[in-house]
C-alpha cells in the first residue's frame, strides 16, 4: 500500500486479500481475465455477499482498469457522502468520530505528532483515521450520490488520499479484487535487498499476521 491508508496500512506491509470475498470479476484474474476479459462482465460466484461499510478493499482504478489500490469502503450504492469541515457525513447526518491519541512518527515523509479520531460508520465498523492539516482542500466537498453499482471509497489518511473524492471516483462492482484480510509481514523499508545483515532491524515484527481492522 501507499500511505494513503496510514496508520492502519504502512508502506512495506505485505497483505493477504481473500479474492473470492463479493463474488469474480474479470480483475480478480490475472491480466484482466485475458484473453476472455472483454466477454466477462459483472460478478460471478458472489452469492450475494456484497462489501460493507468500512471494509478495507483492493480494486482495479477505473481510469485505466491496471492500477491496484487500496482504499476503505465509505459509501454504498445509493449512500451521500460528503466532507464538510473536516467531518465525513454519510446520508446528511455526522459520522460519530472521537480523538484518541495522537499518532508519533513519520507520516507523508515528516516527523511529528499527528491527530487521530476513531470514527464508527452505521453497522458498528470503528477505525482510526489521520488528521493531518486543520482545513484541506479534501476537507470540505460536494455532496457524492453513489450510483447503482458503485462503491465510495477512502483512504484513512484523509488529507493525502486520492480516493472518490478526487480522480479515483465511484468504483464500480466489477472492479473489486478482494478484501484485505491480515498483514502477513512488514518492512520499514531501510534494508536493501542485499543489506541481509540489516533485515532482521527493518522488520516491523509487531504488525506480522495482525488483522487488517
Amino acid at each position: 500500500p501507499s500511505g494513503s491508508m496510514e496508520n492502519t496500512l504502512l508502506i512495506g506491509d505485505y497483505l493477504f486479500v481473500e479474492k473470492f470475498s463479493y463474488g469474480y470479476s474479470r480483475y480478480t484474474f490475472p491480466f484482466g481475465g485475458w484473453p476472455f476479459g472483454s466477454k466477462m462482465e459483472g460478478r460471478y460466484l458472489s452469492f450475494g455477499s456484497k462489501p460493507q461499510r468500512g471494509d478495507v478493499v483492493v480494486f482495479k482504478f477505473p481510469q485505466d482498469n491496471s492500477t491496484d489500490f487500496i482504499k476503505r469502503v465509505i459509501g454504498l450504492p445509493g449512500d451521500r457522502v460528503q466532507m464538510i469541515h473536516d467531518v465525513l457525513y454519510l446520508n446528511g447526518k455526522p459520522v460519530p468520530r472521537e480523538k484518541v491519541d495522537d499518532y508519533v512518527g513519520d507520516l507523508d515523509g515528516e516527523k511529528g505528532n499527528w491527530t487521530q479520531y476513531r470514527e464508527t460508520l452505521p453497522g458498528g465498523k470503528s477505525y482510526v483515521t489521520l488528521d493531518k492539516t486543520t482545513e484541506g482542500p479534501l476537507d470540505n466537498t460536494e455532496e457524492f450520490v453513489v450510483p447503482p453499482g458503485h462503491y465510495f471509497m477512502m483512504g484513512d489518511n484523509r488529507d493525502n488520499s486520492d480516493d472518490s473524492r478526487e480522480a479515483v471516483g465511484y468504483v464500480p462492482e466489477e472492479n473489486l479484487e478482494g478484501k484485505a484480510l491480515f498483514r502477513f509481514f512488514s518492512t520499514d523499508g531501510s534494508a536493501r535487498f542485499w543489506e541481509v545483515w540489516k533485515w532482521p532491524f527493518a522488520v516491523r515484527y509487531s504488525r506480522i499476521l495482525t488483522l487488517v481492522k
